[in-house]
């Protein structure tokens, strides 16, 4: 049976697992990422440290399995931006993360000029540093860097692309449609890197990689990373890769990851839905791995609320703590947290807002904080299907969830009492992995389609159990924090 080494290359960790063609999972390797955060609101990754953490998952997750996989799919943390040379595949420098602000005063600078309605209509995307460009400009503001950027010396990319030229031996300089349409470079409907998006940042042509399909072979994975030669057939950034591996692969279904942050993305098909809410456009793949639309909306801030109660507070000593402690108490006793950690993303995109929490009296305990927090991540996915199903003109469906949070029983029920529509977990959720081997494994034959690939899959169902007029007073609640937060980050002395 034909079996697909796929590696996840995330924002705290890379897991490899080896799959096969029935599903199983043969092997599984994991690596935890190290963080750097040189200063208040940068967050970079050591380059070699991704390369080292997906070859060594990798070796683990073939040597669990005892057979050689045939093929490679890649899914990674998006928005992260490298710089190398070409020659010797040396970072110049960290990768600065998804996570990182420290170009939020040239995000706001381009929307003082008029600019966030041409980015947003040719790309998407709203000027925010979430993105990779003005990264991309920062790394090139060096006047010697660029020179030798100009002159084709240098070569960027997100983490797929960094991966992909380490893996090939710089033999392979691609990207795949969904981490192109991340970078705010690329033009969502031309479906190519924009020239007067180019010019805007200052970024050089012969610097960013080749566009490649989602599924197919761009490249090959020389034998001394894993033992043997592997095709590199699937390549997605990894939220659409969650969707396309929860098989949301037509207009109208949705799904949501529950890691570090929260990534809700709903299928729109060939048709591009215009958002009147603050929601982006994105890239996605069809149910062969094509290209298609997704509307998304990124809450940055979910499973690393519990992580700051527990490291930074010390308030629960394991993350898995949390569900007990939302149950020990009837409600969250008032309290309202909003994790704004780095900003708040979809769909109030402010930059300048931080973490908040209202409600809080004499008589508030642990059980309450962490409650809030759990609830948090509902009610920011509630908020964002409703718009979302009023932008794409779509219909309330089951929406699809998974991620570490997505094991908490407790906060799945909760999510669909307030968002008043079924909630599906599948059986195995680690569907990003799931969703880059599929792509793989469908350009290699090993799956005829995406019905085969998700043949079997089981999926526990959550059913509301809430009136109307309760969720519409919960979700009140949350409305009032929310306003809160951005009052304080947009107060004007």
């Amino acid at each position: 049976m034909p079996s697909i080494l796929t590696i996840d290359s995330g924002t705290t960790g890379t897991t490899a697992l080896v799959i096969a063609q029935d599903g199983t999972v043969l092997g599984r390797g994991y690596r935890e990422l190290p963080q750097h955060f040189p200063r208040l609101g940068w967050v970079e990754h050591d380059p070699e440290d991704l390369v080292r953490c997906a070859v060594e998952a990798g070796r683990e997750a073939i040597e669990k399995a005892g057979e050689r996989p045939v093929g490679l799919g890649l899914t990674n943390q998006r928005e992260t931006i490298v710089l190398w040379e070409r020659a010797t595949l040396a970072p110049l420098g960290r990768a600065i993360v998804w996570q990182d602000r420290r170009t939020a005063a040239r995000c706001a600078e381009l929307r003082a000029q008029g600019l966030a309605d041409l980015l947003r209509e040719r790309t998407g995307l709203l000027p925010d540093p979430y993105f990779s460009a003005t990264k991309l400009e920062l790394m090139l503001a060096d006047p010697g860097v660029r020179r030798r950027a100009e002159r084709g010396e240098l070569a960027a990319g997100t983490v797929d692309s960094w991966l992909v030229a380490r893996l090939t031996g710089g033999a392979s300089h691609v990207t795949d449609h969904t981490n192109a349409s991340r970078t705010m470079l690329y033009g969502l409907e031309a479906r190519a890197w924009d020239d007067e998006l180019l010019a805007l940042f200052g970024i050089p042509r012969a610097l960013l990689p080749a566009i490649v399909p989602s599924s197919g072979v761009s490249g090959e994975c020389r034998p001394e990373h894993f033992g043997i030669p592997l095709p590199i057939a699937g390549i997605a950034g990894d939220q659409q890769a969650a969707l396309f591996g929860q098989g949301c692969v037509t207009a109208g279904t949705a799904k949501n990851t529950y890691g570090t942050g929260t990534f809700l993305l709903m299928h729109t098909g060939g048709h591009r839905a215009h958002s009147a809410h603050g929601l982006l456009a994105t890239a996605a793949c069809g149910p062969r791995g094509e290209p298609a639309f997704a509307l998304e909306g990124s809450v940055f801030i979910a499973g690393a609320a519990i992580q700051w109660l527990r490291d930074g507070l010390g308030l629960v000593a394991r993350a898995d703590e949390s569900e007990a402690l939302a149950r020990s108490v009837p409600d969250a006793g008032g309290v309202h947290f909003v994790p704004a950690f780095v900003g708040l993303g979809s769909p109030h995109w402010e930059a300048e807002a931080r973490g908040t929490v209202t409600g809080l009296t004499r008589a508030t305990t642990t059980a309450h904080l962490v409650r809030a927090a759990l609830e948090a991540m509902a009610f920011s996915s509630a908020e964002l299907v409703t718009m979302m199903r009023q932008d794409a003109g779509l219909g309330a469906g089951a929406l699809r969830v998974d991620g570490g949070a997505s094991a908490n029983d407790w906060l799945m029920q909760f999510l669909a009492d307030v968002l008043g529509a079924p909630v599906e977990r599948p059986d195995m959720v680690e569907t990003t992995a799931l969703g880059a081997a599929g792509l793989a494994g469908i350009s290699l034959g090993v799956w005829r389609d995406t019905a085969q690939f998700l043949e079997g899959r089981q999926f526990a169902r959550f059913t509301p159990h809430s009136t109307e007029g309760e969720r519409r007073g919960l979700r009140e609640g949350w409305t009032r924090a929310v306003h809160a937060a951005l009052a304080w980050a947009r107060y004007e002395r």
